[in-house]
């Protein structure tokens, strides 16, 4: 299969890549993955996004989204990039059924949130879990939350959340945390925030009812363990950007994501958008805003490229008639 250009990935920047890409008529082909749509299907309510003032669920606003995309022609593979080699032209894309060959490709593979892994985690996610504080902080009004984590993002969502929530705990392994020495002292001068320390969360209840009601916590040093009640959990122990697919081809920093001038990647048609190279923001309108700049440098490339070969053409015809 030959396209102009081809999207990696199905969440806020890949679509709205697609839905650009669509309507400058460059038949965009979407690579969604086998798990479409981001980091946003795991997200209930969404009331930060605009145009929506009476808020979103998170699988409605990436269904809305698609449908527009496929409204303006993008075609959409329900499968999985296996392998890539950015140094062929056209570039090469291999999926576990597909060969591609791409002009452009537009990297939107997002970032994926480390988790506890437990079995509760994943199914209260949603329903009171949460691995973003900005994005639900708001629904946890004078509710009692735990922030599990010991870096700088878990004592940032710790004070963040004080705004919103009754009491704010901090649970860590350790004693001591990563997080820079400011924000454990912003943090530790907070009147709501509380700290758990040495110790791990077994489990997170209620499963059977579909919310949290508590969590079962252990000090790993005395075996301790203790049920506490809680309405929210918040897991912010880190992200790990999509990008193990790039490594050795793509400038990658050292967590992993993709280091950009904008949107440009170190290779030219390459472009890359949304939480794959967002240390900072990780939300879904700054990652739409990047797949909307992803796109249009996509198009601007194709249509230097269209120039050039033109231009080739004509230097080569110009050539051929002073032979003459």
């Amino acid at each position: 299969m030959r396209k102009k250009v081809t999207i990696l990935g199905s969440g806020a920047a890949g679509l709205t890549a697609a839905i650009y890409a669509g309507r400058a008529n460059l038949d965009p082909l979407v690579i969604q993955g086998l798990q479409a749509g981001g980091q946003l299907t795991i997200t209930t309510d969404v009331e930060n996004y605009p145009g929506f003032p009476e808020g979103i669920q998170g699988p409605d606003l990436m269904e809305a989204m698609h449908k527009q995309a496929e409204r303006f022609g993008a075609q959409f593979i329900y499968d999985n990039a296996v392998s890539v080699d950015l140094k062929k032209r056209p570039i090469l894309v291999n999926t576990s059924s597909e060969e591609i060959h791409t002009d452009t490709l537009l990297i939107c593979t997002g970032a994926s949130a480390k988790l506890l892994g437990l079995e509760s985690e994943n199914k209260l996610m949603g329903h009171g879990v949460s691995a973003c504080a900005t994005c639900d902080g708001f629904f946890f009004k004078d509710l009692k939350v735990f922030v599990v984590g010991g870096g700088d993002t878990a004592l940032e969502e710790a004070v963040f959340l004080t705004r919103f929530a009754k009491s704010v705990t901090l649970i860590h392994r350790r004693e001591a945390f990563r997080a820079s020495a400011i924000m454990v002292e912003r943090a530790k001068s907070n009147p709501k925030i509380d700290f758990i320390l040495n110790s791990v969360v077994e489990e997170i209840l209620d499963v059977d009812q579909g919310s949290v009601t508590g969590i079962k916590v252990k000090n790993i040093k005395t075996n301790e363990v203790k049920v506490l009640d809680a309405d929210g959990v918040f897991i912010a122990i880190g992200h790990h950007p999509n990008t193990d697919l790039f490594k050795g081809q793509l400038e990658l920093d050292e967590s992993g994501y993709i280091i950009t001038k904008g949107v440009k990647t170190n290779i030219p048609g390459v472009f890359a958008a949304g939480d794959v190279m967002d240390t900072v923001y990780k939300q879904a309108i700054t990652a739409a805003g990047t797949g909307c700049r992803a796109a249009l440098e996509a198009q601007w490339y194709l249509e230097n490229m269209e120039t050039s070969a033109d231009s080739g053409a004509v230097q080569g015809e110009k050539i051929l008639m002073d032979k003459v």
